[in-house]
């Protein structure tokens, strides 16, 4: 059965577009590839095909977005990227956070095996505990990204494809959905395809509303993660000693695989801080600190949170993040 976007209403009044005038886009020089778009939206999916046009024109093309993909917070060295998330103000909140939500942090944790404290932290570094969901207009960044930024259009044009198809599946707004650059949105800042994929109903109310629903999102994160292999009470990421540097390129890998173990390390004079077996798979990342480089090593769980964020900064942020959350839960007892 065709998708139903709208129930005898025009497409811009179904999804509360409003017609204004503007200024000259860039997005019309890509028309022909818009309209390929539509037809393949029409033909997989069954949508009207000038309903899908007429969405489309109203997307706005933004340089900003542009700006900000090509120059992320993941490309400053380690020691500036961690103050950011790494402040007192953020952990005293994520303290608060749990303490407001400790019942349902406990009921998700009972479900999925994913440590509270990690669930936190993700949706503190995402949206500072969706205070800060985003500013840009998920249409907008999808669109601008998958038509006027060639090194990731075809990512994007599968984020858009996804994004159209949320929108009638969950019944959402189209014009009032905001988020990052990137066209992530909601609370634990999903793209569309996990939306899609791994977001669940936490409340119990027969939605999965991330926008607004604390027990939709953090349950969608636990979920997440135990979708890409979490397993629970394992170590995720420890400091190493290395006693010799010469042999450490070899282990360093840009893809985040686990692609060494924490005896072979040992044997070549990196040793992870911590009782570990030999036979656990690893990966070990070198960070710049301040004045030094920071070595540290990753197990199999650090690997799963690079599956939400790929950037190992993020990863090891999160995890202190955590860290220092659990500890000031626990002192505020």
């Amino acid at each position: 059965m065709p998708i139903r976007w709208s129930r005898c209403l025009p497409l811009a009044l179904a999804f509360g577009l409003a017609a204004q005038p503007v200024a000259a886009n860039p997005l019309e020089e890509q028309q022909e590839a818009l309209s390929a778009f539509s037809t393949h939206m029409a033909e997989e999916h069954g949508l009207d095909r000038d309903q899908v046009n007429t969405l489309l024109a109203d997307a706005r093309h933004q340089q900003d977005i542009i700006d900000a993909i090509t120059s992320p917070a993941e490309a400053l060295p380690w020691h500036r990227y961690r103050r950011i998330f790494l402040q007192d103000d953020r952990i005293a909140e994520g303290a608060a956070f749990m303490d407001e939500h400790r019942e349902l942090l406990d009921d998700i944790a009972d479900d999925y095996g994913v440590d509270p404290a990690v669930l936190v932290a993700i949706v503190g570094v995402e949206t500072r505990y969706g205070q800060h969901p985003g500013q840009h207009r998920v249409l907008d960044a999808l669109v601008t990204l998958a038509f006027d930024y060639p090194p990731r259009a075809d990512f994007f044009r599968s984020e858009l494809e996804h994004f159209l198809l949320l929108v009638d599946e969950e019944d959402l707004d189209v014009s009032g959905i905001r988020g990052s650059y990137a066209g992530a949105m909601g609370i634990p800042q999903f793209i569309s395809s996990s939306y899609r994929h791994y977001a669940v109903d936490g409340s119990g109310d027969g939605r999965r509303d991330l926008m607004n629903s604390v027990p939709d999102a953090l349950a969608s994160v636990a979920n997440y993660f135990t979708e890409h292999r979490w397993r629970e009470g394992e170590p995720v990421v420890a400091p190493a000693r290395v006693d010799n540097t010469d042999r450490v390129d070899e282990f360093l890998d840009d893809g985040m695989r686990l692609n060494t173990t924490v005896g072979e390390l040992r044997a070549a004079g990196i040793e992870p801080e911590g009782d570990f077996d030999d036979d656990a798979a690893a990966l070990l990342l070198a960070l710049d600190s301040d004045n030094e480089t920071e070595y540290w090593v990753g197990l199999h769980n650090f690997r799963v949170i690079t599956r939400y964020n790929h950037s190992p900064l993020y990863a090891l942020a999160a995890y202190q993040l955590a860290g220092a959350i659990r500890n000031q839960d626990e002192h505020n007892q």
